[in-house]
């Protein structure tokens, strides 16, 4: 059973312990709150009581002045409760709002701190589900279901001991349609309880159908794949659409009979309550009170099961929340390292590695690179090239083997301080919605304009910001739509050199544009790469002929490794790849 198909207990004490949690730093407003349903759940049915007393005791007796005194106690009363069920929906929505905030931010924080494993094997779509719609249902839990079946339940309590203390026998006759209430009620809740599964379910599917598809529409158009994508669209929509008529088919059913069942109570009550009225069995002021009684006793009946699912659908909820901050694929930052400044010297010594566990991805991979060394990484695609980028900047850890920096292993240092010594830029650039300087500095404070000119100097990339309609604050759309490639590779270098990085890491990030772009980059790179130590992995071989080493990766080990002359001489792989690339090129 997936995750979205849970239905899951509402009495599981594991989770609802934990789901009370967090509420602690709330724990003095929960008290309030449920101080206040008691109250409205003790004095709505003290109301009934008291139209008895006025009119088996002060209207038979004609007595105006306490008739007085009563209809302004009545309203006294009306009043406290009104005030209290103010302060209840208020304090309640409050409570529901705050905990899911907290939960939210606490979600959040803890999908960026794990691994890109965890990413690599989970859907998007998904993810958003249990930041959005699964912590929205847990405000449902405070503001609907916990304090106000509380309520209901007190309520119920204190309406059947004042009737069964009124008239026992107009008790049992109230309530004998109560069997019939409580069936429907269990049928409707299961019911209910299925549709609801199956709404989370399509909400699930739709979150992640939509977010990946717009986010490849790309792809769809290119290969003319709209209308069988409509079609798939158009299947789980109407999933959703059919979950959420059979939920208000339920209701639409459930409702009504609940009524019928209400007024057959009623009716009973009416037809034995009137017949001992007038053998003067029974007062009519009781008779009146029963009346009332019984309209609010069946109210919290028809509304507990509609509560019981939204209980229970915050306990699913809660339960899945808590599985993914339970994850355990936390990129464990336990170093205490942050020298001012790194030499830049790198070194793995015999790396094993896999993202699986199982299929070996760098197979006792060793190579050094001194302080402001170039080093060129080659090789095939998959050869293993941008593991090993991804296994400096701690993205991953290692099974077997050392990777050091300056001496050290990586491990020591803190993981921040690390990656902010760390400059990369990766061929797919990554650009966000906002403006030119958020995607630099994204957003970090101690970064200022003088910085960022400082570093689009650097780069070359000045006179294009300079271009654009309001230069730093000109609105790049997501993932960089509004800017070229070239120009999108550009901010990227900016925004690994704002920090001044120790080490720069350059992944293929010429491969995608032209050659007078290339041009361009390749004069950046060159400027950047001057007094760091740098590490290239190179798609065209003509661009690393300078590098101090090369390196030819394949299948996950170095088969070679020496400068261009030496490789070119050896007349191995490296020597092969070079003759391949340029008789393409001259082809």
């Amino acid at each position: 059973m997936s995750a979205e198909e849970q239905t899951g207990r509402i009495f599981d004490r594991q989770i609802l312990g934990r789901l009370f949690g967090f509420m602690q730093p709330y724990r003095a407003r929960f008290y309030v709150l449920i101080s206040l349903t008691l109250v409205s759940g003790v004095l709505a049915p003290l109301r009934p009581y008291m139209i008895q007393l006025t009119v088996d005791r002060d209207i038979a007796a004609g007595n105006l002045d306490r008739l007085l005194y009563m209809t302004l106690g009545m309203i006294a009363l009306l009043l406290v409760q009104s005030v209290a069920q103010y302060y209840q929906t208020y304090l309640s929505e409050w409570l529901g709002q705050s905990i899911i905030r907290d939960i939210r931010t606490r979600l959040y924080r803890h999908v960026i701190g794990l691994r890109l494993r965890f990413f690599d094997q989970s859907q998007v779509g998904r993810l958003v589900t249990r930041n959005i719609s699964d912590v929205e249902s847990l405000s449902d839990v405070f503001s609907e279901g916990i304090a106000a079946m509380a309520g209901d339940f007190l309520q119920l309590l204190f309406i059947l001991l004042l009737m069964f203390w009124t008239d026992w026998r107009l008790a049992l006759i109230s309530l004998s349609t109560i069997p019939l209430l409580l069936f429907s009620t269990y049928v409707f809740k299961e019911s209910i309880k299925k549709s609801f599964n199956d709404v989370r379910t399509a909400v699930a599917n739709l979150n992640t159908f939509v977010q990946e598809h717009i986010t490849g529409m790309a792809v769809v158009q290119l290969f003319g794949a709209e209308q069988r994508e409509m079609a798939r669209f158009a299947e789980i929509n109407k999933t959703h659409r059919q979950a959420n008529i059979r939920s208000i088919l339920a209701y639409s059913i459930y409702f009504p009979i609940a009524e019928v069942i209400g007024a057959i109570g009623t009716g009973l009550l009416v037809w034995y309550g009137a017949r001992q009225v007038l053998a003067e069995e029974v007062t009519l002021g009781t008779l009146i009170a029963f009346i009332l009684y019984i309209n609010m006793f069946f109210r919290p009946i028809r509304t507990i099961a509609d509560r019981f699912n939204t209980l229970q659908m915050g306990i699913v909820s809660t339960d899945r929340i808590l599985k993914l901050l339970d994850n355990d694929q936390v990129i464990p930052d336990e170093g205490t390292l942050a020298p001012e400044r790194l030499h830049g010297q790198v070194l793995f010594k015999d790396v094993h590695f896999s993202y699986d566990g199982t299929q070996p991805v760098l197979r006792g991979i060793s190579l050094e690179v001194q302080p402001g060394q170039t080093v060129a990484l080659v090789g095939s695609t998959g050869a293993g090239k941008s593991s090993i980028i991804n296994l400096l900047n701690r993205f991953y850890d290692i099974q077997q083997g050392e990777i050091c920096l300056d001496g050290q292993d990586i491990r020591a240092y803190q993981l921040d301080y690390l990656r902010s010594r760390i400059g990369v830029v990766l061929q797919d650039v990554f650009l966000f919605s906002g403006t030119v300087r958020d995607n630099i500095t994204l957003h970090n404070p101690a970064i200022t304009d003088e910085q960022i000119w400082a570093a689009a100097e650097l780069v070359g990339a000045a006179p294009f910001i300079h271009r654009l309609p309001g230069k730093l604050d000109f609105e790049v759309m997501e993932r960089g739509a509004s800017l070229s490639v070239g120009q999108r590779q550009l901010l990227s270098f900016i925004r690994a050199m704002v920090y001044k990085p120790d080490v720069l890491v350059l992944d293929e990030a010429t491969s995608s544009v032209d050659s007078e772009t290339e041009e361009l980059i390749q004069s950046a790179i060159g400027r950047m790469m001057q007094g760091r130590t740098s590490i290239v992995i190179a798609h065209r071989l003509s661009t690393i002929r300078q590098a101090n080493r090369i390196y030819v990766i394949d299948q996950g080990q170095v088969a070679e490794h020496g400068t261009h002359e030496q490789l070119l001489a050896a007349d191995g792989r490296y020597a092969e790849l070079y003759r391949m690339q340029f008789e393409l090129k001259t082809a």
